[in-house]
């Protein structure tokens, strides 16, 4: 029946309608679903056994893949206040984690390495898939070629992955979100390294420390993530810098190849011309303190660092570093990230976390 004309009184009764109307349609529906409900029960009572015990089975055997496939994945890059509040890993020197295997694919340089990275490929495929491992399989089988043939400007020391973009200097338009959210955090970054450089003192290294070798000058670094292994004693003093780590997105954390650290140089020290291991990552520099005449330069091209601005590069090329400044200027101090090339496919990283995983 429609509503009768507008009016306070009409528009009262017609509302007591709908609203009887509604219940009793409500009403039946939970009659409706009454019965739903003890067909149901009365089904499961007529089924046969047999097909009950079957569907059983089944499914426990599903549960048991599912564990199982979760149990073998590669590990997770651990985040948070576990790892912070965790004991130091083996090995640790001075805060610094130390590779003592002959058989690590980062350090090893032996005849044997590409049979290896080929079997842990092998591994990977049969517990995952091959999909996707056309350029992983095909650097692998000729990386002895890759690494003796490069040309000098670039030739990483341990893993070339063919059919990669290269260039010496990255946009920053390549890891744009981590880049934004680097520098939204300068102010947080910088002001944990200020409080670690505050222990620093004429007769001693601070605990956590590392010193490199340099023809002049001293090169310090301080690792929060060192070759894909958590400094668990160094990431308690930069709490808020390690936690920073989790929300990049393209942050290499489950292989020897993925770093975190403050890098420090004194007035006057210059790093020696070097390649890197692999040209798989692209490295990220935040500036923290950059006085004048300091100047990165890869594959030949000069860059100089500014504070709370990220510089990228593949270190792959032969890289060097200097500060050409005055002793009153302080050092030169970046907070230095490795991230991902961004031509490296989802189903190649994972297959790499696995294949160079620490320790592997």
């Amino acid at each position: 029946a429609a509503c009768p004309p507008p009016g306070p009184p009409g528009t009262a009764s017609c509302v007591v309608r709908m609203s009887l109307e509604w219940l009793a349609g409500w009403s039946g529906s939970l009659d409706r679903l009454r019965d739903l409900i003890a067909s149901g029960i009365q089904s499961v009572r007529d089924c046969d056994t047999t097909a009950l015990g079957t569907v059983a089975f089944l499914l426990a055997m599903f549960v048991w893949y599912c564990y199982h496939v979760g149990r073998e994945q590669p590990r997770t890059y651990a985040l948070g206040n576990s790892l912070l509040q965790g004991v130091d890993t083996n090995g640790l020197q001075n805060g610094y984690t130390h590779c003592h295997s002959p058989e690590c694919v980062r350090c090893a340089h032996s005849d044997g390495l590409n049979q290896k990275l080929y079997h842990n490929l092998q591994e990977y495929a049969k517990r995952y898939s091959w999909s996707g491992m056309g350029r992983i399989r095909k650097g692998i089988r000729e990386q002895g070629r890759y690494l003796s043939s490069r040309p000098s400007i670039q030739k990483p020391e341990v893993f070339f992955l063919p059919d990669l973009p290269t260039m010496p200097y990255f946009p920053r338009d390549a890891q744009k979100h981590d880049v934004e959210l680097l520098e939204r955090n300068f102010q947080t970054i910088a002001c944990e390294f200020e409080a670690l450089y505050k222990a620093f003192s004429n007769c001693s290294l601070p605990q956590g420390w590392k010193a490199n070798s340099t023809p002049s000058g001293e090169w310090l670094t301080f690792y929060l993530v060192n070759q894909g292994t958590c400094v668990p004693r160094n990431c308690r003093k930069c709490p808020r810098t390690y936690r920073l780590l989790g929300s990049l997105r393209t942050c290499i954390g489950n292989n020897v190849f993925g770093n975190a650290c403050i890098s420090i140089l004194t007035p006057g020290a210059v790093i020696a011309e070097h390649y890197g291991p692999t040209n798989i990552r692209i490295r990220c520099h935040l500036g923290l303190k950059t006085p004048s005449n300091c100047e990165l330069v890869v594959g030949g091209e000069p860059q100089c660092w500014a504070e709370g601005r990220c510089l990228l590069f593949d270190d792959s090329f032969l890289h060097t570093a200097f500060h050409g400044g005055a002793p009153e200027e302080g050092p030169r101090a970046v907070f230095m990230v490795d991230l991902w090339h961004p031509n490296v496919a989802a189903a190649e990283r994972q297959a790499l976390d696995f294949i160079f995983a620490p320790g592997r």
